[in-house]
Formats: C-alpha cells, sequence, structure tokens
C-alpha cells in the first residue's frame, strides 16, 4: 500500500505545505549538473564520471537545458523509513514539457538528499527551486536496511 503524502511529508526535510500532496512530496532542484567524463560500473565498485554544476541563466532567471541528459539534485534531505521502499516520479509538468526524470529505487534506510538522471527532450527553462518531481513511498517487506556507499550523501552537518 501507498502513504499518504502527509506521512511521506513527516520524513522529508525541509518541505513547505505547497509541497505536501495526496500520495506524496514534490520534490524541488537545487542543482543541476553535466556529466564531463565517462564513469564505470564494475564487478567490484564504480567510478562517477566528473561532473560541472551548471548555473542558472541570468537574463531567464532559470536553468537553461538544451536537449540532452543532466543530473537533477534535489534540495529535500529524504529519509526512507523501515518497513517502506521509495519511488521517484518526474511531475506532470516536466513530462508535458519533453522532459523525463529517472531514479533507482529508494531502499528503507536511505537518508540524503538524492538526485536524478533528467532526459530533456526538448529545450527547457527550470528555475532553482522548482517542483520536478514527486516522492511516493510504498510499504514493503524488507532484508536489513541500506548502507549503501550513498548513506548520507549531501547531508550538512
Amino acid at each position: 500500500m501507498f502513504r499518504a503524502g502527509s506521512f511521506v511529508a513527516d520524513h522529508v526535510t525541509p518541505v513547505a505545505p505547497e509541497q505536501i500532496q495526496p500520495n506524496g512530496v514534490d520534490l524541488t532542484v537545487d542543482a543541476i549538473f553535466e556529466t564531463r567524463e565517462r564513469g564505470r560500473i564494475g564487478r567490484d565498485g564504480k567510478r562517477i564520471g566528473d561532473r560541472a554544476a551548471l548555473a542558472p541563466d541570468a537574463d531567464a532567471d532559470a536553468y537553461v537545458l538544451p536537449a540532452g541528459g543532466y543530473v537533477a539534485e534535489y534540495g529535500e534531505t529524504i529519509r526512507i523509513p523501515e518497513g517502506h521502499v521509495g519511488f521517484v516520479y518526474p511531475r506532470s509538468s516536466l513530462m508535458r514539457n519533453g522532459c523525463m526524470l529517472h531514479t533507482a529505487v529508494w531502499d528503507a534506510g536511505y537518508e540524503g538528499r538524492g538526485e536524478g538522471l533528467l532526459v530533456v527532450h526538448h529545450d527547457v527553462e527550470i528555475e532553482p527551486g522548482a517542483r520536478i518531481a514527486q516522492l511516493v513511498f510504498a510499504e514493503a517487506a524488507h532484508d536489513g536496511t541500506y548502507d549503501g556507499s550513498y548513506q548520507g550523501e549531501r547531508i550538512d552537518g
């Protein structure tokens, strides 16, 4: 069973009232990156390719993104509670503007400020702080909790 937005909101910080939806919480874009070098996924580890943070266009007060692939970093810290799994979906306004957001499963026990693959099929402008995704929780049985290399990513302090 999927949980109500109010339940999800208890596990997201910061969260404004307008981010709380009936079935989840909207996530905002905090930064957008462009991958600059090849990464590697091996049998015994991984290497994330170097990335460059993009700056918002001063005239548009937004990230001006031509077609291509980008990494969008969310502005919220998320804690996936035990007994749950998290999924992130694109907001419909993102899709209606020719963009898609891809993410992986968010395991029970994960805590951090995650990111997603933003695929732009048609040029778009995205303002910093705009809501681009929705996080939902489903109740789930699990064996242990997340303790991988992304645990605690980008948590200040």
